[in-house]
């Protein structure tokens, strides 16, 4: 959608264009049209303003690959134009583009407008799951309700597209990180269900709320999701049949701040017309206006007829947590980015006599059930989306003359072998004396992904090992990358990770292979920290 604010008599204006983030459309657009009408020009011209509805992840994509550049997790519509000015619903999108680039946006971009981060649900379960209106709600027991077989069904729309979904994400991600030895397994389990209640876009989302007040329609429908405020008012006054509940978790997060940023790139009289502009975002009538969208002013406060609910805190009683820390965020948005991205795995596993050492520092744990435990708690962050087989190796495991390694489950959908490969998972045990047949292995399993490659997904081979190869009726090194390089097809990619945990392997000597197959090694010189090294491996597939 796109209005022209022109004022009466203007012949030859000159023009701004203004993306805005959609819900904010209608008020930027009058507010830019009272604007152009009182009469100002700069230059002895005449000012026209271009409002256009856009999304703002696809302008963030637009700003970025004007230099070139790409925003992880981001792709933008081949339509969207670098505007003038960008109104985003977030200035995570500005700390994002200014990762890639300083001076991609500028670092002066006031907030002009406010909305909290709340979960919204469907108001007959936000009181008997969550005792609203009375009862405040933290994101840590908001974890435990989606992790603990309460039923409870989350959405969540796509946090790489959406602001309000990446502040719930994180939020939720922080509260897992709060648990202890069970940090990792929380935060795959409460990923894991927002992944299979997740949509593209926030429309999409609202749909999936139920539309009737009965049991079988609540139960069906999706019960929370992070929201802003704003969306949940907006549905709200469509009067549906059930309305939603907005509440407000402690702590807060980081609230949407429509910052008002003024493109680089623009002559001087457009930055000066832009900067004039901005000042009419302010003052009564504009707080009035946000207040019709469902909106605050940027401090919190609200206008005239800004609806009120049970629970919503008091005007500017909620601003909102600081933006999370970056480097936190894409941590985030990796592990989400690999859980979402369909894939097809072999997991390997090293059963040489090597892995019955002790672990001291896990309580001298055999290094085989170090890794095991590892490994399981692994297989939660794998989608049930995925395809994925399970093998181990060491040398002639049937005895002599047989294969290194040996098939436990066939690759295949988790829909229908998670468990499968579970109980396969706890049968592993090392042997007695065996050695690491490790370049055979990888050799067979490359072959193994290559000939069932499927597009469309990450044809991955994990292999995790304590010791270097010492196989010595196998391959070598060079003839192993020989091998490969003979069988590689671009068009049929397969990745090689090497996971290499304890002291007795090099990591430089496996990069050779993993470089080959553009795939990565990922050390863990004590074993006790395999845990934190798997999650790593997986989460940059």
């Amino acid at each position: 959608m796109a209005d022209d604010s022109t004022a009466a008599g203007c012949d030859n204006p000159l023009r701004l264009s203004l993306a805005v983030s959609p819900e904010l459309v209608p008020v930027a657009q009058a507010t830019a049209t009272d604007w152009v009408r009182s009469g100002v020009s700069v230059a002895n011209r005449c000012i026209a303003v271009d409002v256009a509805s856009a999304e703002s992840a696809d302008v963030a994509a637009a700003i970025a690959s004007r230099s070139e550049l790409n925003l992880a997790g981001v792709t933008g519509a081949q339509q969207v134009k670098v505007p003038n000015l960008w109104i985003p619903d977030s200035s995570t999108w500005l700390r994002r583009l200014r990762t890639l680039g300083p001076n991609l946006v500028p670092a002066d971009a006031p907030s002009i407008a406010s909305s909290p981060v709340v979960v919204a649900a469907p108001q007959p379960v936000a009181t008997a799951a969550f005792g609203w209106p009375q009862t405040k709600l933290t994101w840590k027991q908001l974890l435990g309700k989606m992790t603990t077989g309460t039923g409870l069904r989350a959405g969540i729309v796509e946090p790489t597209r959406d602001a309000a979904g990446l502040a719930g994400l994180v939020s939720l991600a922080v509260a897992a990180s709060d648990g202890g030895a069970n940090a990792q397994q929380n935060t795959a389990a409460a990923m894991r269900g927002l992944v299979a209640g997740r949509s593209a876009v926030r429309d999409d989302l609202l749909q999936r709320f139920p539309r009737a007040n009965d049991q079988a329609a609540l139960a069906s429908a999706i019960s929370a999701a992070p929201l802003s405020e704003q969306t949940v008012n907006a549905y709200n006054a469509k009067t549906p049949v059930v309305p939603l509940a907005a509440l407000y978790p402690e702590p807060a997060s980081a609230a949407l701040d429509y910052p008002f940023t003024i493109v680089p790139g623009g002559d001087a009289d457009r930055t000066t017309a832009a900067e004039r502009l901005r000042a009419a975002f302010t003052g009564d009538k504009y707080r009035d206006r946000l207040a019709a969208a469902g909106l605050r002013a940027a401090d919190g406060t609200t206008g005239k007829g800004f609806p009120s609910a049970p629970g919503a805190p008091a005007a500017g009683g909620q601003g909102g947590a600081a933006g999370a820390d970056l480097n936190v965020v894409d941590r985030i948005l990796s592990t989400w980015t690999a859980m979402t991205a369909p894939a097809r795995t072999l997991s390997v596993f090293d059963v040489s006599g090597s892995m019955n050492r002790p672990v001291p520092t896990a309580g001298n744990a055999p290094r085989m059930a170090v890794l095991l435990e590892a490994a399981k708690r692994g297989l939660s962050l794998f989608d049930d989306t995925w395809a994925t087989g399970l093998w181990v190796f060491s040398t002639e495991l049937d005895g002599p003359g047989t294969a290194d390694y040996k098939e436990l489950v066939p690759i295949g959908p988790l829909t229908s072998n998670r468990q499968t490969v579970l109980n396969a998972l706890n049968g592993i045990k090392a042997t007695e004396r065996g050695d690491t047949g490790l370049y055979d292995t990888i050799l067979a399993g490359y072959k193994r992904l290559k000939d069932g490659w499927e597009p469309g997904m990450v044809n991955t081979l994990i292999v995790m090992t304590d010791g270097e190869n010492d196989d010595k009726n196998g391959l070598n090194r060079d003839q192993l990358l020989q091998e490969l390089g003979k069988i590689k097809d671009p068009a049929k990619p397969v990745r090689v990770l090497i996971i290499a945990f304890g002291p007795d392997v090099a990591p430089d000597g496996l990069k050779p292979i993993t470089n080959l197959t553009s795939g990565g090694v990922f050390a863990a010189p004590d074993p006790a920290k395999i845990g934190d090294i798997f999650l790593q491996a997986i989460t940059t597939r």
